[in-house]
């Protein structure tokens, strides 16, 4: 059986909308636990949930760290009660499809505290940092059409870990058409990239290089029909011929590592008002612990959902 219709749990409870273009929810399912809700026939492209799952396991087999997520199914009891999640369009509201969404799951919880933007001074504190790079090369491996996403997860010590969030943009973008400047796939604050040795820079080739691309292949073939479409398969294709090329990965590296550099450069020598944003605009704190379904109603909130 496949993987995705053993995991499938239904979804129960609607908890608020969320930010961005995807017009996601957040939800608790009948596991008791909390997703960040995607559904199929999404406004932004048909191309979306198979980008957001291939997505999360294509990050998952690189080794890096992004939610954990499951296939969702969504009644039209529970849209029917819940008119607040239907899809906003210009001729109005217009009720989703029944049957399965993605669901990712949500990282906030009790212990912990979730950042969407950091300062600069903040950065040093990020544990896997360095996993912005490798970050960077699969994305551009993947025709990520847009800006690359993280959650910064605090632990009790300060420690941060990213989380490399929302993938509907990948493989072309949720209508499977757009193809970018590599440039557009980096995290917009350029100064989240450490520098980089050599090591470093050989072992994401060598990892990249001993990936089973059958075997995460074999996954995404088992990843729900009515989610796969022709120009995100190609694309996926693509992706994986990138990724198994020693020579065109090691080209990528020589081109991205040093344009930060130049960027960096740049804005050192710049007037000190062009060289960072304003301390206003920078929103380190932008969700609330989730304790209890009765304790959260309005007040939970998201990162932006692309």
């Amino acid at each position: 059986m496949p993987f995705c219709e053993k995991r499938t749990t239904v979804v129960t409870q609607f908890v608020r909308r969320l930010r961005g273009g995807a017009q996601s929810i957040l939800a608790q399912a009948g596991d008791g636990l909390f997703y960040v809700v995607k559904f199929a026939g999404n406004p932004q492209g048909e191309n979306l949930l198979f980008n957001e799952s291939a997505g999360a396991e294509l990050y998952r087999a690189c080794g890096l760290n992004t939610p954990s997520w499951k296939p969702l199914l969504l009644t039209d009891a529970f849209l029917d009660r819940n008119p607040q999640c239907w899809f906003q369009t210009e001729t109005g509201l217009v009720k989703p499809t029944a049957g399965l969404c993605f669901g990712s799951s949500f990282l906030g919880d009790e212990s912990t505290r979730l950042f969407e933007i950091l300062p600069e001074g903040s950065f040093n504190r990020i544990r896997n940092q360095v996993s912005f790079w490798l970050a960077w090369l699969v994305d551009i491996c993947a025709e990520h059409a847009d800006n690359r996403q993280a959650l910064f997860l605090e632990d009790a010590r300060r420690r941060l870990d990213a989380y490399f969030v929302d993938q509907g943009h990948l493989f072309g973008g949720p209508k499977g058409n757009r193809r970018v400047h590599f440039v557009a796939s980096r995290y917009l604050d350029f100064r989240v990239y450490p520098n980089i040795s050599s090591t470093h820079l050989l072992d994401f080739s060598r990892n990249l290089g001993a990936l089973n691309l059958d075997a995460l292949g074999a996954r995404i073939r088992n990843l729900p029909d009515e989610w796969m479409f022709g120009s995100a398969l190609d694309s996926f294709q693509r992706c994986l011929n990138r990724l198994s090329d020693s020579v065109l990965l090691q080209n990528l590296l020589e081109t991205i590592v040093p344009s930060v550099a130049r960027r960096t450069d740049f804005e050192q020598s710049a007037p000190h008002h062009c060289r960072a944003p304003e301390p206003g605009v920078l929103r380190s704190g932008v969700q609330p612990r989730i304790q209890t379904l009765n304790s959260i109603g309005h007040r939970v909130c998201h990162p932006v959902c692309d």
